[in-house]
């Protein structure tokens, strides 16, 4: 069943509106409904809060602000990742981003909360906050490791010397803006009393993590907070850890003893939950005359907040992806009073890689040279800083197969060169890489005595599929048909998972099932194998297959259900791992990553600067597909967030205030069905990386947003001789220099 494109199993649910996400529980009964009070001051201090009117309001029951809220647990700066830690809201007058809680408003309804809400008097002391990046850009720190633990800076030969001797040099700077996650589904919880334990209905990605945050916030035992989260509505980094809504409805529930639901606005998703951070990235490229690479640079800056650091490995990009003997990249931070940074869909290859690929472009552009055979040229042997084999590298072959596919030979050689009436026609490409994670995961496998299979794990399912290729590994790994295998996710009762993202989700899960499985086998064979009664006895194990529901060595064979009805007639079950990466010689001994190769045309509006994407493809290297159906849904929705960050996201702050403006999807633009054209694929080589895991897959989930940005703002530059370097590409920029037509 590996590799099969099934449909969603979980997809008659979701379209009969039967799945049940965080803010639609009712097991606990009639809830009563939170809203958050945000400071209306990016920096300062609380200096009168009346809540009276607001307590006396319809259907009021708590008015909880720093004076009244309990105590909470401090953050913990040595848990290493920032997702297990206590996250305290409501601890004092101070103010430390625009938007930040400083009341919650419990009633009886959801509209009572919200009307009370705006009864909360508050009076600040503003103080001078740092909100504007290109104010304080040149203010930095530079941080002990950036996100992953990766090294902060990295150097190998003599930069200086090998681009000062370079024949051709690029040396620019690109800006990226402020952006969010945004899924369909806003930040969400339902958090309901029993007895001394919380039951705790939230959407996040990793069901540990929360259960881990929420009992060290509230200081209580873990094992009394129950997380509940089978459906996610969408996370893309944003729902990693637990947000103020979930702490705010967890200390509201057991300080009244009754459950309380509350979610964020889409405007307060844009204050409450991080975002990626901006950045300036200077890249700097050598070559010769021939293209090949001499050397490489690439130096971040980016904002944080002075509280929660958070630094996106923007410039580990580089590190896998070209030869060349001269390299340095670095890390440095601003601190700015705005809200944390966070990982978003591809954090730190996805602001990384819209850089370096158009940097590639230019260098490309200056040799006179296809940029696909750029990039052949300057394809490593070995990783060019860790000094490691690759476990499994095909991006040439994406790049070949990519321009053959897309026509890639009919490319305007010269900019600006192509007209269709009004429409300058151009042509962009770039390659992708991702590195491969892999995270502890445990599931267990039970098979019941009437034969059918029950997968649990803590695993979360964010819309991705995970249900499905569960059942398909289970379903493989049992002999079973699909329909005889159930899923059962996102409860922390269930064995523990690294949970859903960055791109390690299925590969963990799915190993962990296929474990599982392995050892569930091998209980069934010795049980039927030494046992008289069974036609199995005295066979070989070795010689042993599994398949629709029996189990068969030469000629015997014998269902599954007879041999767990007589040697465990309440079921038998069994555990699958996986370990850390820094626990597996693999990931020390190899370099193991995901490739790709992003290809588009556009056409750029001669008058007006308007871009249209025509078309779009983009050939991946990911090893062994669980399930091309769900691979390519999520391929190609991160090839259109790349168009997104290349031509719409970007979230502007007010630096007054510290507030983002543009806090609603009215100003906050996004690729809707009228932006992305019918004409856009994804196609993935076949491939087994067996450095990578027991089943040969690599996580997918982001190499579709890696360089797909960069493709198209090369085709932008290719129709027009326009370089807009300032992300996202918009008419404002564009316009000014686009050629005159006759």
């Amino acid at each position: 069943m590996i590799g099969q494109a099934v449909d969603r199993v979980d997809g008659p649910l979701k379209a009969t509106g039967r799945a049940t996400y965080a803010y639609e529980h009712w097991e606990a009964g009639q809830p009563l409904y939170g809203f958050i009070v945000g400071a209306t001051i990016g920096k300062g201090r609380i200096t009168r809060i009346d809540t009276e009117d607001a307590q006396g309001a319809p259907g009021v029951q708590l008015v909880m602000t720093y004076l009244n809220a309990p105590a909470q647990g401090p953050r913990d700066e040595s848990i290493p990742f920032e997702y297990w830690r206590a996250q305290p809201v409501l601890t004092g007058p101070d103010v430390h981003f625009y938007g930040e809680p400083v009341a919650l408003v419990v009633a009886e309804t959801f509209e009572q909360a919200r009307d009370a809400a705006d009864l909360v008097e508050v009076e600040y002391r503003a103080g001078r906050g740092r909100f504007d990046f290109g104010e304080f850009e040149d203010d930095t720190y530079i941080p002990k490791t950036v996100n992953a633990g990766l090294p902060t800076d990295t150097a190998v030969g003599d930069f200086d010397a090998g681009f000062a001797g370079a024949e051709v040099k690029v040396d620019e700077q690109y800006t990226t803006p402020y952006e969010f996650s945004l899924p369909i589904e806003p930040n969400a919880s339902m958090v309901a009393p029993r007895g001394e334990d919380l039951v705790v209905y939230v959407s996040c990605q990793i069901t540990d993590a929360a259960r881990d945050s929420v009992a060290s916030t509230l200081m209580m035992d873990p094992e009394r907070v129950h997380i509940v989260t089978p459906f996610v509505g969408g996370g893309f980094g944003s729902k990693l850890g637990i947000h103020s809504e979930t702490i705010l409805a967890a200390l509201a529930a057991r300080t009244l003893g009754r459950p309380v639901k509350l979610t964020l606005t889409r405007q307060q998703v844009f204050q409450l939950v991080g975002m990626r951070p901006t950045s300036n990235q200077r890249v700097r490229l050598g070559a010769g005359r021939d293209g090949q690479l001499a050397a490489i640079a690439h130096d971040v800056t980016m904002h944080t907040n002075p509280d929660v650091e958070y630094a996106e490995q923007t410039a580990a990009t580089v590190r896998s992806l070209y030869a060349a003997p001269h390299r340095l990249t670095s890390h440095r931070l601003t601190a700015l009073d705005l809200p944390r940074g966070t990982d978003v869909r591809a954090p730190g290859e996805a602001p990384g890689m819209l850089s370096v690929e158009s940097a590639m472009d230019e260098l490309a552009d200056a040799l006179g040279m296809d940029p696909v055979e750029l990039r052949i040229r300057n394809e490593p042997t070995v990783d060019p800083e860790r000094n490691v084999p690759y476990s499994d590298r095909h991006l040439v072959e994406c790049l070949r197969e990519g321009a053959r596919r897309f026509g890639w030979e009919n490319r305007p050689a010269t900019p600006a060169s192509v007209r269709e009436g009004r429409w300058l026609i151009g042509y962009g490409m770039s390659a992708a890489i991702r590195g491969h994670f892999q995270g502890p995961t445990t599931v267990r496998v039970r098979l019941e005595p009437d034969g059918t299979a029950v997968i649990q794990t803590d695993m979360t399912d964010i819309g991705t599929g995970t249900y499905t290729i569960l059942t398909q590994v289970g379903a493989e790994g049992l002999g079973l048909p699909l329909e005889r295998v159930r899923i059962d996710l996102g409860r922390s009762d269930h064995p523990s998972s690294w949970g859903s993202g960055g791109s390690w989700g299925a590969t963990n899960s799915s190993t962990a099932v296929h474990r599982a499985c392995a050892a569930l086998r091998t209980k069934l064979l010795e049980a039927a194998c030494g046992d008289t009664r069974s036609p199995l006895h005295g066979q070989d194990p070795a010689d042993a297959v599994f398949s629709d529901g029996n189990v068969a060595i030469g000629g015997a064979s014998e269902a599954l259900r007879e041999i767990v009805a007589r040697h465990h007639p309440d079921g038998v079950e069994a555990e699958g791992k996986t370990r850390f990466m820094g626990d597996d010689p693999n990931y020390s001994d190899y370099s193991i990553n995901t490739y790709g190769a992003h290809f588009a045309e556009v056409g750029v509006d001669a008058d007006t600067a308007e871009i249209r994407l025509r078309r779009m493809l983009s050939v991946f290297s990911v090893g062994r597909v669980f399930n091309p159906k769900t691979a390519r849904s999520q391929l190609i929705g991160g090839m259109i967030w790349g168009v997104g960050a290349a031509l719409e996201e970007e979230a502007v702050v007010d630096p007054r205030s510290g507030a983002f403006v543009n806090r609603d999807f009215a100003g906050y633009l996004v690729p809707v069905h009228g932006d992305i054209p019918a004409d856009i694929d994804a196609v993935v080589l076949e491939g087994y990386d067996d450095k990578a895991n027991d089943l040969g897959a690599k996580g997918l989930g982001e190499v579709g947003i890696c360089g797909s940005g960069a493709a198209v703002a090369n085709a932008v530059f290719n129709a027009t001789g326009v370089r807009v370097r300032d992300f996202p590409i918009t008419i404002e920029k564009l316009l000014p220099g686009l050629p005159a037509m006759v």
